[in-house]
């Protein structure tokens, strides 16, 4: 078992020999693919099409948010109907790389595609990954997955195409830069992949910005429906099932909700709820400062970052609203001690 140092080469050499090594090769992301997952996945997956087209090469993920299709390779994803098809295959992939995922069990129908791999590779920046696989880039410090990923890759050797996935990445896990894990660094692998001609402005306005009528309808009823708590430290919004189906909006169509509630003056943190099934309820939470919300994700089995982080409960939404605000007391009461 490998973990990066960052600064090491000893990790990247492991890594090139396993790639030249490797007849068949898979990578995967978590489940409900954000981004991140799809732009370092598709990322890798173009850099080893491009690079090394004698190898077999599959990515697994979940079905991608339609905005996201522009990618060149998106239609190559392979999704568990056409994965169950054909079956876990009689022999074991060579290489694996599991991208953006702190669990081997987020990485949901793929996991045994993952776990019967000859060698596992670990690329990630959640600091809830605790590690697994044979060699691990987990890097905390950095603002997504695809900018640990594109300081594993030889810049000549990255298209246009691969610069664009991970561009992608960075844009959606910095929220436009505007996140504080946006650095320096970030902003210079920006700046590189600019250079390979990538469209930076349709990324941004396609992905990230521009919504659908809909989409603008649920979130002004998430909006308008929003209710603050604890003195307004901090304000959550739920939609049921019934809302969406109103609506006539899935999981993808909530996207960047939890953001525009965040940033209501006066809140440390946010919180969406939307219903999976009957008192099934998936988590986004946000936090503007001070408060750890992947400590409270972590403690219901779910994960992400400091001030971004998700996780699935159950109960009636009143319940696990209480439950949630009751850890962000804690925290704030123990920050109040040591202020």
């Amino acid at each position: 078992m490998i973990m990066d140092k960052i600064t090491g080469s000893k990790d990247l050499t492991v890594l090139a020999l396993k790639i030249k090594e490797a007849g068949t090769i898979a990578i995967s992301g978590h489940v409900n693919p954000d981004g991140d997952c799809v732009g370092a996945c598709l990322g890798l997956y173009t850099y080893l099409r491009e690079n090394y087209p004698e190898k077999t090469v599959d990515v697994y993920l979940e079905p991608i948010n339609p905005k996201y299709t522009f990618l060149k390779y998106a239609p190559d994803i392979i999704h568990q109907e056409a994965a169950e098809a054909a079956g876990i295959p009689e022999f074991s992939y060579d290489l694996y790389f599991c991208m953006d995922c702190s669990e081997p069990e987020r990485l949901g129908f793929a996991r045994d595609y993952f776990e019967n791999a000859s060698f596992k590779v670990c690329i990630d920046h959640h600091i809830t990954n605790k590690g697994f696989g044979d060699l691990m880039f987990i890097r905390p410090g950095e603002s997504s997955t695809s900018e640990v990923l594109f300081s594993l890759m030889d810049y000549k050797k990255i298209s246009m195409d691969c610069a664009e996935a991970l561009y992608l990445g960075i844009v959606h896990d910095t929220g436009v830069f505007r996140h504080s894990n946006t650095t320096r660094k970030t902003m210079e692998t920006a700046g590189a992949l600019l250079d390979k001609g990538i469209r930076q402005e349709m990324i941004i306005d396609d992905t990230f910005f521009r919504k659908t009528y809909v989409q603008n309808q649920i979130l002004g009823r998430a909006l308008l429906e929003s209710i603050l708590v604890m003195d307004g430290y901090v304000i959550f919004s739920v939609i049921s099932r019934k809302d969406m189906v109103f609506y006539g909006v899935d999981s993808s169509d909530l996207d960047g909700i939890v953001d525009q509630l965040r940033v209501t003056a006066g809140v440390e943190c946010a919180l969406l709820l939307y219903e999976l099934e009957e008192q099934v309820y998936k988590v986004s939470m946000r936090s503007n400062s001070v408060i750890d919300v992947s400590k409270i994700a972590l403690y219901f089995g779910g994960g992400g970052h400091k001030k971004a982080a998700g996780c699935t409960m159950s109960g009636k939404a009143r319940d696990v609203i209480n439950s949630i605000t009751a850890l962000i007391e804690s925290q704030k009461l123990d920050l109040d001690r040591e202020g």
